[in-house]
């Protein structure tokens, strides 16, 4: 088969899916299921759906009209505030955005008058971890101006937290939000439909708490992907790790000095390549690069290190394994790797079903 590659495992996405809709259902919260990681791909995005999420999100207007073509139906988000110039688009293919400025929602109401369309707004909060949102003291108002702008309705409030700043999503965070529902429920005299809590980082909380108040969506996407929450980076228990593997083909293998020789500066991508052992070793370049992969994000097969990656050669010391020209070898994926694989056009797609 091509190489390099990404091959995927739908039935563990699917999996991963149904495990965390169910253990959250319990709780009165929703999975809308993020498939930005992968450029929204639509098979992966049909697991999603097969495993029980409510709907789909995605942060780039691109890849959710690929979701369209693709032939998926329920409900699309946009999850990042729509560009002005793709207000339009916007309207036409997604059935809820997330919002934070005034312009843009002007930008919106317009453009759903065009389209002779109404469009959904969850105005994205504040929180602490300073990526996007309205300040906590200005939701209300924030609110009430969605409900004047025709061709908007306002269905809810959200929150990010994780990302930018590292901020966890504890009960605290949690109830903020909530309160904040409640105040807006309170002026604009209407019940919001959506209270998206934040993503996969909000697991933790959202499986233990005793008390998740309005919290009643999350976003999800590298817990389902990849099995694993954002916050330290731990496998869920239950949950599988293996539904992505990128594949290379190894283009030389030869015994090589362990340690370069000559003066030493920065290598390629400006790091200055660490001290290793004497001696030789048994190296091997792989048909991969940081334009396919993040190097810090690949988890090699047991027994075999990775020494560097250059744009499109990755240099691996495969210690005993008998490893010739021609052969593959298979890599993990964390979150950052996965996204570059499945955004470069080099990297082709190998689906199971």
């Amino acid at each position: 088969m091509t190489a390099p590659r990404l091959d995927i495992d739908l039935d563990a996405i699917a999996s991963n899916t149904r495990t965390l809709v169910d253990r959250l259902v319990p709780a009165g919260i929703r999975v809308t299921g993020v498939s930005k990681a992968v450029r929204g791909l639509p098979a992966v995005a049909e697991a999603m759906l097969r495993g029980g999420a409510s709907g789909l999100g995605d942060s780039r207007v691109e890849n959710l009209e690929r979701l369209r073509r693709g032939g998926v139906a329920l409900p699309l988000t946009l999850i990042r505030s729509p560009m002005l110039g793709q207000v339009d688009r916007a309207i036409r293919v997604s059935d809820t955005s997330l919002n934070t400025e005034p312009v843009v929602l002007d930008a919106l109401s317009a453009a759903s008058l065009r389209n002779g369309s109404t469009h959904a707004v969850v105005l994205m909060v504040e929180l602490g971890d300073l990526r996007e949102g309205i300040a906590a003291e200005d939701v209300v108002a924030a609110a009430q101006s969605v409900e004047r702008r025709p061709g908007l309705t306002l269905a809810g409030l959200g929150t990010n937290l994780a990302c930018h700043s590292g901020v966890v999503p504890d009960q605290r965070k949690m109830d903020e939000l909530s309160r904040l529902v409640d105040a807006v429920e309170a002026v604009c005299g209407a019940t919001l439909s959506v209270v998206s809590g934040g993503n996969s980082a909000n697991l933790d909380w959202a499986l233990a708490s005793d008390d998740v108040g309005r919290i009643d969506e999350l976003r999800l996407g590298e817990s389902i992907l990849l099995g694993t929450e954002p916050l330290n980076r731990r496998p869920i228990d239950g949950l599988r790790s293996d539904a992505f593997t990128l594949v290379g083909e190894v283009i030389e293998a030869k015994t090589k000095p362990a340690q370069p020789w000559g003066e030493i500066a920065q290598a390629s991508f400006g790091h200055r390549p660490p001290r290793r052992r004497s001696g030789t070793i048994r190296q091997a370049i792989v048909a991969l690069g940081r334009q396919d992969a993040d190097p810090d994000g690949l988890v090699p097969p047991p027994g075999i290190t990775i020494l560097g990656m250059s744009s499109d050669h990755l240099i691996v010391d495969v210690g005993d394994h008998d490893v010739s020209v021609g052969d593959e070898l298979s890599f993990g994926l964390d979150y950052s790797a996965l996204m570059r694989a499945a955004t470069s056009p080099f990297v082709t797609t190998s689906i199971r079903r």
